[in-house]
């Protein structure tokens, strides 16, 4: 199955992608960042703003995910994982992360970025890392507004990050449970 993944990741970069030149992107992500420190001037704050942008993304993202791809529901939070390190990031962002530590009642994995590309022409200030603003949040928010879209609520958090001194970025994903499947009103 997980090379099923990584086939129609590899696919959809190569075909279905329309490709963004990556400096524009990191320094207009770079300057998103910059311009909600300004704004808001505490970092928990920049962090919740960034979770919300994300959040909005990753919902779209799934649609799109579906859309582009051969994919169909996965069937369990190991075979989530595998979709979204190996397709969604790979789409997205052409890093395949490493999942790691699962937890002993697979409700709980990680994501290891050794590459995170939101990072590359970056440089952290001592006092945004002290005051504990986590630059690449959006990603957090992108994974749980996906997976919402899919039935499962989640909390998403970095761990570590490379901008922090890290030797690797660590997004952990926590499964909270699975939501129900509701037909909107009107659809009945």
């Amino acid at each position: 199955m997980a090379k099923q993944y990584k086939t129609i990741g590899e696919e959809a970069w190569k075909n279905s992608v329309e490709k963004v030149n990556a400096e524009l992107f990191i320094f207009t992500y770079g300057a998103l960042v910059v311009q909600l420190v300004r704004d808001y001037e505490d970092c928990s704050a920049v962090n919740a703003q960034l979770d919300k942008m994300g959040y909005n993304i990753g919902v779209r993202l799934a649609d799109d995910v579906f859309a582009r791809t051969s994919m169909e529901r996965c069937r369990d939070l190991h075979a989530t994982a595998e979709a979204i390190s190996k397709v969604g990031f790979k789409m997205l962002l052409n890093i395949v992360p490493t999942i790691t530590g699962w937890s002993a009642d697979s409700r709980e994995f990680s994501l290891v970025l050794d590459d995170n590309p939101l990072n590359d022409f970056c440089e952290l200030p001592p006092r945004a890392a002290q005051e504990g603003l986590w630059y690449s949040n959006v990603l957090c928010g992108a994974i749980r507004g996906a997976l919402e879209m899919v039935y499962m609520q989640t909390e998403v958090w970095f761990v570590r990050d490379q901008l922090r001194g890290d030797d690797t970025s660590e997004i952990r994903v926590r499964l909270v449970r699975m939501l129900d499947e509701e037909v909107p009103a009107g659809d009945d």
